[in-house]
């Protein structure tokens, strides 16, 4: 699966977008299955990125001078504390109850859940490194490192943002037409 790495994906593989072709993002919304855990999962989804975007404006505006060290600081660690917790929460979620559930619905994307599960321990190691340069940016903001620090924050927010985007397309689009196929009955 290491070709199916989300650093090196582009999308889902063809073979595991058969329900997707039968559900496509366009109608998702107007599907009757979407109200309830559809519509709340897409959302968290949308928090993530959300938080990615705004560590990533807070950095870019201390580099730029317009955010001072102590506001900076407060609102990196606030904001990185909050997505890594409800990142590995929701991860946690997902791996123990829904794509268990969820992966006996229709064998044909069954190894889509092993390659979400592979993306899940990818990016743990991502979330590391990210905590490790956001506490570094923290430390360092009122020292002589701190453009340093917090240029290197940056960095990995790019790559992080880059890398948990493609994870999070690929799950909707794998588990979404799931849901609005079969329902979330089971889930619930």
């Amino acid at each position: 699966m290491n070709s199916f790495h989300f650093d090196n994906r582009t999308g889902l593989p063809e073979a595991l977008r058969v329900l997707l072709e039968a559900h496509p993002r366009e109608s998702w919304q107007a599907d009757p299955n979407f109200h309830g855990l559809v519509s709340f999962w897409l959302e968290r989804h949308m928090m993530f990125r959300q938080i990615m975007a705004h560590m990533q404006a807070e950095t870019r505006a201390f580099l730029d001078a317009e955010r001072d060290a102590a506001r900076f600081a407060q609102g990196i660690a606030r904001y990185g504390g909050m997505f890594v917790n409800q990142l590995h929460g929701h991860h946690q979620i997902e791996d123990q109850h829904y794509f268990p559930l969820l992966r006996t619905k229709d064998r044909r994307i069954e190894t889509g859940f092993d390659l979400l599960d592979a993306d899940h321990h990818a990016l743990d190691g991502l979330l590391n490194r990210f905590v490790e340069q956001a506490n570094g940016a923290i430390q360092a903001a009122n020292g002589p490192d701190a453009r340093t620090s917090a240029g290197a924050l940056l960095t990995g927010l790019g790559d992080l943002e880059r890398m948990i985007g493609r994870h999070l397309e690929d799950e909707e689009d794998l588990i979404v037409p799931i849901i609005l196929k079969h329902g979330a009955d089971p889930l619930g």
